[in-house]
Order: C-alpha cells, then structure tokens, then sequence
C-alpha cells in the first residue's frame, strides 16, 4: 500500500446509490420519446448480422442490441435499458473515486451528484451507443487502476479484464492505457512497472481483444481507413481538432469546471495524491494527442469522473468553510441547475415539434437524429407504390447511409418494402442485390451522382420529416434507379464507402 495515499474512509452507499437511481429513473423515464437514433438503428442490424468484429467497431454494442430485442421485442425503451445502467454505474464510480482519494461522505456525492449531472453522461446513457460503454470501460478501468497503484498485486489483472471488454466494444480504452503507461514513467510510481502485475494485465486484455484484432486483419484494418474519414470531418459528429479544446469546458457543465478543474490540479500538484498524479498526465497527452490527429471533441469524456472525483474533496472543504450556509447553498445551487441544463438540452424532454428552430439540435446533433425514420420508410413505401406490380418483384432499396438502411430494416417489412442494401460501413459487407434485382429506389444520393451507376433515374419522391426539423435525412432525394450501367457486384466496390 502506498505510504502517500490518503486514508480510504467508508463508501457512503445511501448518498451515492441515490444519485445513481436517480440518473437511472430519468434516463429510463425518457428513453421512449423521440424515435431510435440512426446508430441504434445500425445495430439493430448488426445484431442480427453477429460477427467477431464489424467494419467500424468491435461486436459489443450490436450483441447488446441483440440481447436487447430478445429480451424486449421491438421496444425502444428495453433497447436502452443497458445503457441506463452503464450511465448509473458511472454515477456508482464516480463517488467510489472520491473514496479513493479520501473524500466523505460529502465528497463522494458530489462527485456522484456531479457526474450524473454532467451533460455527456445524460447524452450517452440516453441511447444505445459504443460512446455509452466506453465511457463505462474507462470509468471502471481508472477506479480499478488507482486502487492497483495504491494497494498493487490483482487488481491490475482486473484492470485487465475491464479495459480487455472495453477494446471489444472501441478502440478508445488502447489510448487509455497507453497514456497511462507514459504518464508513470513521467510521473510515477514507475516502481509498479517493475512488477509483473501490469504486463499481465496488458496480455489478459489482449487475449480478451484477439478475436476483433484476427477479424480486422482479415478484413483489411478498415478501422484505419474510418479513424481517416473521421479526421477528415465524415462524420455528423466530427468538428474542427481547435474545437475540442474549449468543448472541454462544456463537455461536463460550465458550472462544473471549478470542480473537475481542481480535480486536474490536485492529481497533479497535491503531495496526498502522488501515488495517481500519473493520470495528470494522461489527460494533457490525451489532449494534445486528440487534437493532433483530429479526434472528436467527446473523446476525453471517461476520463472525467476521475477528475470529478479528485476535485470533490477540497470543493465540499470550502463549501464548508466562513460562510458556510452561504457556500453549501451555491454548491447545492450549481449541481441542481448544471442537471436541469443538461437534462434540457440532452434529454428528449421538449416536444419533437418544438425542436425546429429551438437551440436543442445546434448544441446536441444526437436529437435531430432521432426524428423522422418512420417518415423515411413511409415515403419510400409510397415510392414503391407507384411502381408497376411486375417491377415490384425485381426491386431493392439502395440507402446512401447506414441510417436510412436501418430504418428501413426497421418499419420496411411491415410496410411490405423489398430489401435493403447499402454501401455505408458494415452495410457493405452486407451486400451487394442480387443480380436479378433490376431496380433500385435509391434514396439519399443526389440523382445526378446516379449517372456512373442507373441508365435512367425517374425522381419519386423527398423525405419529409412532417415538423420540418432540418436533419441531415430531411429533403432527401428517393428516385428509382433503371438500366443499371454493371452488374451489381462490379458496381459495389465504387458504391461502398466508410466514414
């Protein structure tokens, strides 16, 4: 046990469970309103479509997506169920890390109560999505990780074990420990890497990621050629590298920064937390390392329970000192309103006909993307309609993105839709029609980007949302694509596309 460590008081269960069943009961309360997000709507589809790995992700997320369906059916509600109780682990965590670094009873709910109401974890544990548990995997990891620093032995081997799943659900958790390993050689205790606990940790881990590891070398690594497309901004959550710096500012509340700031500056400067001020260095090697190779700007989020957590502990000391009523009230005052501002804007609380114009989708992307599937594959039903009954029988529906595909998955077969196919991702790997497949409703591609693949394009139809929310499927073209220049499997490597 390391001699610099504070003394570990009791976890404070009753406090910090609450803020936990709290996070859990709204999350659940919403998760039906709005509509699946076009991710959800992806692993739907993957879920059925099980594999060791996927062309832009580990297997994790679509097998939950799977356990989910079998366990609830078609309910959006069960499909979020596991991320709810991801959202409210991390809640759990955070104030086990405020133990860990000496917090109270105090400190542990504020560091619970802090990151339940942070802005990023409202917003992921609201849907279904690999962010959801990645921020879970390295919450977990850090907690497990400063207390192998502080008490060694198997702790690492757990550390292990976490990061290991986490690398089956994204990649992130790799950066994680490899910022971690510099962070102890600059900052210590570089003792520990002269055990052989940590080694062992790194090879469970990668014993745990060796399937997804064979299937991407199978596959050609297309999480590279991804990792690219998102640098290069194709993505609908991509944004400038200069961006990610004073989103950080955001990512947990405004109001929350005194606390995770002073988290940061002790783990780096305060004597009692030595033994952890490697993870003062993880967050600036991060930093710049994201900012360099143009990662989005949530990709620090795990990292920030940990520093709610250190910074807990002197927030509720000066709470508590001069006027302290005064203090109390201000603290109590700054985590309710950072919730209340949070759940706003990132949860599905204002009314779907009430987002257009609102500043709810400028500041969370993620809302508009939950609007207007069902629009998506009524209108192309109606476009399929007006097609001969004879041509019906030779059609498929060709998606630009992986989104509109899965929605048709989703509502096509009860709405009598022949198949889909799409070159988006994993999609591909999915495809392409068969070669009996004489026309194509196409929907997505601008009709005259058609001409290299479709003799003929007739316009059918444009999506419409019906609240005029401008997402990124509203307008949409639908044509039917005739004459198809090549056979289907010629065309299918220009068709296919990552990002």
């Amino acid at each position: 046990m390391s001699v610099d460590a504070p003394e570990r008081p009791r976890p404070w269960w009753p406090g910090v469970g609450a803020a936990a069943a709290v996070v859990l009961v709204a999350l659940l309360a919403t998760a039906g309103r709005y509509g699946y997000h076009r991710d959800e709507l992806y692993f739907l589809r993957a879920g059925r479509e099980l594999a060791f790995g996927y062309v832009d992700q580990p297997p994790l997320t679509p097998l939950l997506a799977r356990a989910a369906t079998s366990l609830f059916g078609d309910s959006l509600v069960g499909l979020r169920v596991a991320s709810a109780v991801a959202a409210a682990l991390v809640v759990v965590c955070a104030g086990l890390l405020a133990r860990e670094f000496g917090g109270g009873r105090g400190a542990q709910l504020l560091a619970a109560a802090g990151t339940g109401a942070s802005s990023f974890l409202l917003a992921v544990g609201h849907l279904l999505s690999t962010t959801t548990f990645d921020v879970l995997a390295w919450t977990v990891a850090t907690w497990l990780t400063v207390r192998a620093l502080r008490d060694g032995g198997a702790f690492w081997v757990l550390v292990g074990v976490v990061v290991g799943i986490g690398l089956q659900n994204k990649v992130m958790p790799a950066f994680l420990v490899g910022a971690l390993l510099i962070g102890i050689l600059v900052a210590g205790p570089r003792e520990v890497l002269r055990t052989p606990w940590p080694w062992l940790a790194g090879l469970v881990a990668l014993a745990i990621w060796a399937p997804f590891l064979v299937w991407e070398a199978r596959h050609g690594w297309p999480m590279l050629d991804l990792s690219s497309a998102i640098a290069g901004g194709g993505s609908g959550t991509s944004a400038s590298r200069w961006i990610l710096l004073p989103y950080q500012l955001v990512i947990v509340s405004p109001l929350l920064v005194p606390v995770w700031g002073t988290g940061l500056w002790r783990l780096a400067r305060d004597p009692a937390l030595r033994t952890w001020r490697a993870f003062a260095v993880v967050y600036v090697v991060l930093l710049a390392f994201f900012v360099a190779t143009g990662g989005k700007p949530y990709y620090l989020v795990g990292l920030y329970p940990l520093l709610v957590a250190a910074g807990a502990g002197p927030v509720v000391a000066w709470a508590a000192r001069g006027a302290a009523r005064v203090r109390r009230s201000v603290l109590v005052a700054g985590v309710a309103l950072a919730a209340a501002v949070s759940a706003l804007l990132f949860l599905p609380l204002v009314p779907a006909t009430a987002l257009p114009g609102s500043p709810i989708v400028a500041v969370d992307y993620d809302a508009g993307e939950q609007i207007g599937w069902p629009a998506v594959a009524a209108t192309i039903a109606r476009a399929a309609d007006t097609l001969p009954p004879a041509e019906r029988a030779t059609t498929v529906v060709l998606a630009e993105n992986y989104g509109e595909a899965g929605a048709i998955d989703r509502y096509g077969p009860a709405l009598g839709l022949p198949p889909v196919y799409s070159g988006h991702n994993s999609y591909a790997e999915w495809g392409p029609p068969p070669e009996s497949a004489t026309t194509a409703i196409v929907v997505g591609y601008r009709p005259e980007a058609l001409g290299r693949w479709c003799g003929s394009v007739e316009p059918l139809a444009r999506i419409d949302n019906g609240i005029g929310l401008d997402n990124d499927e509203q307008g949409a073209p639908v044509v039917a694509c005739r004459d198809r220049t090549a056979p289907w499997a010629q065309l299918w490597p220009e068709i296919r596309r990552i990002g």
